[in-house]
């Protein structure tokens, strides 16, 4: 006789029952919810809906063991119950992949895969930690032989497709800069990170990283958050870089955010000035800085340049150089460090006319676009053309967009995968008040979209900071061929007003007005007229402050001018070139089976242009004949300029393919007679049979690009030997 509880009975629990069972057995979980649920938000709301329904489930199933229902109906209610933790875990799985990006829904795939990369580079010395055998310092890293070869190439090319193809004056300036100059570049008072300190340790951390760490760390692994919380933190996230300090500090506290180490307690944020300081000559009277960027050593010899360069307008200046940045908590390997090569070329051109001659050679390129509305709607980059973009305004001029063409061909000629490229356009928030528009090159990796070259239309802002500071015009002239009457916009800041009113910010608001553009110079001009004074938006103060008539004076003047005077703009695409490096390395890392099947091998896909050794040439066995044609073909490729490496070991030919392939050399010659050889492609593994003489040009035609693998091994025999493969 079955017993019933006054509680819960079996009928009762068989209608609760059926409201959570699974819709058929034979349906899977995934198929269930692939109707509901395909957003993010929307899949943590059938998350938190399916744990609900578990939690009641389980409730239920307690209520009958205590009521002393029978073995059958709890069976029942306990499958039922499995078959809902199932659909639980599909959901999730399908969570960890919108979040991740990974297919199979692992979050720690990326790690894995990074691991495995990283692994091969500082096992195969392309980099290493500096100091290693004293612990090493963090944000500090050697480049090996295979390393410094991809750098080198990188640059090579850098300069071929910039200062080369472009006509660009190159300069070399020094790392050690007056403080004289960084002042005038705000890199003294604004060149800051916010930090944080252990406050029983002392030990620093960098707060929006700890901020932006503790945001992932919830998003990814803590599936149980509602869709509210989620929506968030990616809010934290979307405007960390806009947070002060107080609005850092307050949702460090908020979260419960610790010492990652000795989950001790946090300081407040507080600014930490980035650049590395010394003193320059032995009194230590005059100071000075390891420069954090190459650029202001362009800008202070822009009046040498300017007349080297014929007094005409445009020119760029380019530079490669090392740059300097005192990281608080350097991490993520050769993306983030203290010390680095920055390649910056800064291109002035008349503001007034901002077209390019060469604009039609980039116009058709189509690629992934992020422009602000598209983020700010919360949708994802789209496939753009780059002629299109301009029409539509969302790129600011034809010469910024036609170094975003330029900058895309060079990453992708590199290496970089098309797929994982974009560029994504400045938030309103990220922009500098004087900058007109600003686009970053970013390349997806296992750390998420890094951004590797910026792209800004800097305005005049630069030239005009060192003429104030310098007392020197660094200004350009056009020279009319008729006296022109012109009228001219004159805003004169009155400095005494300001400097009584906003006292240490009187420098930024000075700034700021002498920045205006004329519509907004008489908006403001007809407001003191009328008003007495107007509300005026300091960018670089993140605030509004009242401006009077006494402050500043607005007009327009008409004049006879034989020439005109003007401070040029400056487009300025900035590489990082680590950074670049290290995405190329993950782009064009791969692994494969070994023949036998018993191990995966390692391989890097570098296109000929970059890597590290171009051939390698092998003797099939120790035999001094053959090892007298290695020498030979080797001499021949290096008198062309093709880098190779001979490799005269006794192991397997198979194993030798599979040290070089991990290198990423693209081409193998192997030497098994006195008159023609192999030349083995690394990605096919296809093999073709070449005449002695003909080795040379067979590899520098291939590898300089004026032919593809396909086309060179149509001309030649293919050759099939059981060892041609590992």
């Amino acid at each position: 006789m079955r017993l019933h509880s006054p509680i819960l009975s079996s009928l009762a629990y068989h209608r609760i029952i059926s409201s959570f069972r699974p819709i058929s057995s034979l349906q899977r979980p995934a198929d269930v919810i692939a109707p509901m649920a395909t957003s993010e938000d929307s899949l943590r709301r059938a998350l938190a809906e399916k744990q609900s329904t578990i939690d009641a489930s389980g409730n239920a199933i307690r209520q009958l063991k205590s009521s002393g229902a029978s073995k059958t109906d709890i069976d029942e209610a306990v499958k039922a119950l499995n078959a809902l933790k199932l659909e639980k875990t599909s959901i999730e799985t399908q969570l960890k992949a919108s979040i991740s990006g990974d297919a199979n829904g692992s979050v720690l795939s990326r790690e894995a895969f990074r691991q495995a990369v990283v692994n091969t580079l500082e096992r195969r010395l392309f980099y290493i930690p500096s100091f290693k055998i004293y612990r090493g310092v963090a944000g500090l890293y050697d480049y090996g032989p295979p390393g410094c070869a991809v750098k080198s190439n990188v640059l090579s090319f850098w300069r071929q497709h910039f200062v080369l193809e472009e006509d660009m004056l190159e300069v070399d300036c020094p790392c050690v800069t007056p403080e004289v100059v960084l002042k005038a570049s705000g890199h003294v008072d604004k060149f800051t990170d916010l930090m944080v300190k252990d406050e029983k340790t002392g030990t620093c951390y960098r707060a929006d990283h700890l901020l932006k760490d503790h945001c992932k760390d919830k998003l990814e692994k803590d599936l149980t958050i509602t869709s509210e919380k989620a929506a968030e933190l990616k809010h934290i996230l979307a405007v960390l870089d806009d947070l002060s300090a107080e609005q850092l500090g307050a949702k460090i506290k908020e979260y419960g955010i610790v010492a990652p180490d000795t989950k001790n307690p946090l300081s407040d944020p507080y600014p930490f000035n980035l650049m590395f300081q010394t003193s320059i000559g032995p009194s230590g009277v005059s100071p000075g800085y390891m420069r954090p960027e190459t650029a202001q050593g362009i800008f202070v010899n822009f009046k040498d340049l300017y007349y080297y360069n014929g007094n005409k307008l445009p020119f760029a200046a380019a530079q490669i150089g090392q740059a300097f940045r005192n990281e608080i908590s350097p991490r993520q390997g050769l993306l983030r460090v203290r010390e680095f090569t920055l390649a910056e070329i800064e291109h002035f051109v008349d503001p007034d006319d901002k077209s390019h001659p060469k604009y039609s050679e980039v116009e058709n390129l189509n690629f992934l676009m992020f422009p602000r509305d598209l983020q700010m709607s919360g949708h994802s980059a789209q496939n753009l053309r780059l002629g299109e973009a301009v029409s539509k305004g969302i790129v600011n001029n034809q010469t910024l967009a036609y170094f975003i063409g330029r900058v895309y061909l060079f990453l992708t000629q590199l290496g970089i995968d098309k797929k994982r490229l974009r560029f994504r356009q400045h938030l309103p928030n990220e922009m500098a008040h004087y900058a007109a528009d600003c686009w970053d090159a970013e390349i997806e990796s296992s750390y998420g979209w890094i951004e590797c070259v910026g792209i800004a239309d800097r305005s005049a802002y630069d030239l005009r900071a060192h003429t104030d500071k310098s007392g020197v015009a660094l200004v350009a002239q056009e020279k009319f061929a008729q006296p022109k009457e012109v009228e001219k916009l004159v805003i004169t800041p009155i400095k005494k007003e300001l400097g009584l009113a906003f006292k240490g910010n009187q420098k930024m608001v000075v700034e700021a007005l002498e920045a205006m553009s004329e519509k907004e110079a008489m908006e403001m001009k007809g407001g003191l007229e009328t008003k007495g004074e107007v509300e005026f938006e300091v960018c670089t103060l993140s605030k509004t402050v009242t401006v009077t008539k006494k402050m500043v004076t607005i007009s327009k003047e008409k004049k006879k001018e034989h020439q005109r005077v003007f401070t040029p703009s400056v487009i300025e695409p900035s590489f990082g070139i680590g950074r670049i490096i290290y995405c190329l390395y993950e782009h064009s890392f791969h692994t494969r089976p070994s023949k036998a099947g018993d191990e995966q091998l390692n391989y890097f896909s570098f296109p000929p242009l970059v890597a590290p050794i171009k051939c390698t040439v092998f003797p099939l066995v120790q035999n001094q004949q053959y090892e007298q044609v290695a020498n030979t073909i080797s001499r021949s490729l290096t008198a062309v300029g093709i880098s190779n490496k001979k490799d005269i070991t006794g192991t397997s030919i198979g194993k030798r393919y599979a040290r070089t392939d991990e290198l990423g050399v693209p081409f193998a010659v192997t030497v098994d007679s006195t008159s023609s050889v192999t030349i083995r492609e690394r990605d096919s593994k296809d093999q073709i049979r070449v005449s002695v003489d003909e080795v040379a040009a067979v590899v520098k035609e291939v590898s300089e690009g004026r032919a593809t693998w396909d086309q060179i091994s149509k001309k030649y025999p293919a050759h099939t030997s059981a060892s041609a493969d590992e």
